[in-house]
């Protein structure tokens, strides 16, 4: 049974919303037990917020407690604290950062198996003492790593990005050699050990307007991007572009390749987020720890309103649980070459 780490998120936006609709699906318990990190107190607000009185939790105080078949609660305040659904306050990041304090202590502890984050406000965090620009990089910081990638996951859609928590005029200098060969490289490991897809293909998108335009349009594709995918297809790998990324994710050669690596996140996110909204996850791979999430915000406009979509938090919980198995799987296969060859044919 693999235990899932569920951190609660903004206490005044969707996060718990979600959550408790998505651990309403009997599908959750067939495989894993889901730890909420959190406080009943604000759990039960927003049960009666959102009129689900039937919703049952078990409060515990270690994961060693945890029960299979039950969602299963650690409370990691104790003081009472005022929920103001859609409101943007200081609460909101003050207790979004002691739910993932606890459970990202947890999970480098390995008193869980993987993490499932709601979202945060950055502005919020910030305010309350967070010192990274968002999940990715914080989780990266405490497993003593930099070497990640923002992976967009919808069923046969990944976007990857070169670039991410960073202002767009910055981007361009950012794009290198080093940086496209590095991230591409990680998307390639992760595809094989995290979705167990032995040869991936992959398409690169290019920075600039119809790609450079052959440099009319700027000339980091000629001099940075197609360079490094030539080199890796010189090593066998099956990478290909720099492809334009205004018609891309319109066209029918999407389907044609495992994943996509766009050079900056709104190149990236705004594509996959208009074919997968409210579906889609946010898997953060290159880390030794599996953590998703859902692909949207913390939504302060309809939260309390009970109309809030869970199929994405639900997405990202299996998501999670697949991944975590599918390394197990990996490592394995590199253990015994019989079960790889099972695997690969």
């Amino acid at each position: 049974m693999i235990k899932v780490g569920i951190t609660v998120g903004d206490i005044n936006g969707i996060g718990i919303e979600v959550i408790l609709k998505a651990l309403n699906d009997p599908n959750v318990y067939a495989n894993s037990i889901p730890i909420i990190y959190g406080s009943s107190k604000v759990i039960s607000a927003h049960k009666k917020a959102i009129n689900l009185p039937d919703f049952q939790y078990l409060v515990i105080k270690d994961v060693s407690e945890a029960k299979p078949k039950k969602v299963n609660l650690i409370n990691c305040w104790e003081e009472d604290v005022q929920v103001v659904l859609g409101e943007k306050n200081a609460n909101g990041g003050v207790y979004a950062l002691k739910s993932l304090e606890a459970a990202a202590a947890d999970l480098k502890d390995q008193k869980i198996d993987v993490l499932v984050t709601a979202p945060i406000n950055k502005d919020c965090v910030r305010d309350a003492g967070f010192e990274f620009p968002g999940h990715t990089e914080y989780l990266a910081n405490i497993s003593g790593t930099n070497e990640v990638l923002m992976f967009m996951v919808a069923e046969g859609l990944r976007v990857g990005v070169v670039t991410g928590h960073i202002p767009l005029r910055k981007v361009a200098e950012s794009i290198t050699k080093e940086a496209v060969e590095h991230k591409l490289r990680l998307m390639i490991k992760s595809l094989q050990e995290d979705f167990l897809i032995q040869k991936p293909k992959i398409a690169v998108l290019g920075l600039n307007p119809h790609a450079g335009d052959r440099g009319t349009l700027g000339n980091e594709e000629m001099d940075i991007i197609n360079p490094v995918i030539l080199k890796l297809r010189d090593e066998g790998e099956l990478v290909y572009g720099s492809y334009s990324s205004d018609g891309f994710f319109g066209s029918s050669n999407l389907k044609n390749f495992d994943a996509i690596l766009s050079m900056y996140h709104d190149q990236g996110l705004t594509g996959f987020k208009s074919i997968s909204f409210d579906e889609g996850v946010n898997f953060t791979a290159g880390l030794s720890i599996v953590r998703t999430s859902p692909d949207h915000g913390t939504a302060y406009d309809i939260a309390g309103k009970g109309i809030a979509s869970e199929r994405s938090f639900r997405n990202a919980y299996f998501l999670a649980c697949d991944v975590h198995d599918k390394r197990l799987i990996y490592k394995e296969m590199n253990i015994n070459p019989l079960k790889k060859q099972a695997v690969t044919t």
